[in-house]
């Protein structure tokens, strides 16, 4: 049974825009999961996360890509498509996938409008200055963005691997003035990813819109985990992530005991059959 506050009363039938930033006006912290089926989808509904991610970090926990960079627009499409067919409650944010916006605004705004058509209620695009044309151009289309600073990991062989950024101060002060970019630019929240826990806390009080943490301390405005990270499924051990299930050990034992069943011929029985 999922954990229910006091607060669940009142929070509304259906997560918009307005509701994220209101969370960050009254203090309240946003609760984001990646999701790409139907299954987690409506599992985390019912829990009462207010924001999905159909992140193309699906291309590393589901597909078995070594990195985000092999997930596909098509494989993006599909899976917003899954999820957005399964819910009504949570606010759907897809992620553009690498290559179909970094090339041009144009580029940026077609793959978008196409993750909207799919089901998409909103995009998360990664980068700073380098894309505020391309944030402001979707914002312009009428779709809605969502900002991803700090560790990227589209841009993980040009970051050298999974490395915390934002470390030193000229660093930090980047990370500040790229997360005002993309504020004037339009995008409703920000996601900070492996950035020092002090430098994500002075990012959040700087901003008018949310901040999304991941690996980036307790202050943020909100977090996000990988869904299978955060229920146990994956091997991932990142210093930032807490097990809120053992589902890998579940499941093993599940299958075991299943494969017992049939090795020993007590599954099926007459019980399971058909006359």
């Amino acid at each position: 049974m999922p954990t229910s506050s006091p607060a669940d009363s009142a929070r509304p039938s259906k997560v918009r825009l307005r509701h994220v930033l209101e969370a960050k006006q009254s203090g309240r912290r946003l609760a984001m999961l990646t999701s790409y089926d139907q299954f987690t989808a409506k599992a985390f509904e019912a829990a009462g996360i207010d924001l999905l991610l159909v992140g193309d970090s699906v291309g590393t926990t589901v597909l078995g890509h070594a990195s985000t960079t092999s997930t596909t627009h098509q494989d993006m499409l599909t899976f917003t498509a899954a999820v957005a067919r399964s819910v009504t409650r949570p606010l759907i944010v897809a992620d553009l996938a690498f290559g179909t916006y970094q090339t041009s605004p144009a580029d940026a705004v077609r793959h978008a409008a196409e993750l909207v058509r799919a089901g998409a209620e909103a995009v998360k695009l990664e980068g700073g200055h380098a894309m505020i044309p391309q944030v402001r151009a979707i914002v312009e289309a009428g779709i809605p963005v969502m900002g991803h600073l700090g560790f990227t990991p589209q841009s993980v062989n040009a970051l050298s691997g999974h490395r915390v950024q934002g470390r030193d101060h000229a660093a930090a002060d980047r990370l500040a003035e790229d997360a005002i970019a993309l504020q004037e630019a339009g995008v409703f929240a920000v996601v900070l990813e492996l950035v020092p826990a002090s430098v994500a806390a002075r990012i959040t009080e700087v901003l008018q819109v949310p901040t999304i943490g991941i690996g980036a301390g307790p202050d943020c405005d909100g977090q996000v985990l990988v869904w299978q990270d955060m229920a146990g499924l994956s091997d991932f051990q990142g210093a930032f992530v807490r097990r809120f299930a053992q589902l890998r050990d579940e499941l093993e034992r599940a299958a075991g005991e299943y494969r017992a069943a049939v090795e020993g011929r007590v599954y099926p029985t007459s019980e399971h059959s058909f006359e």
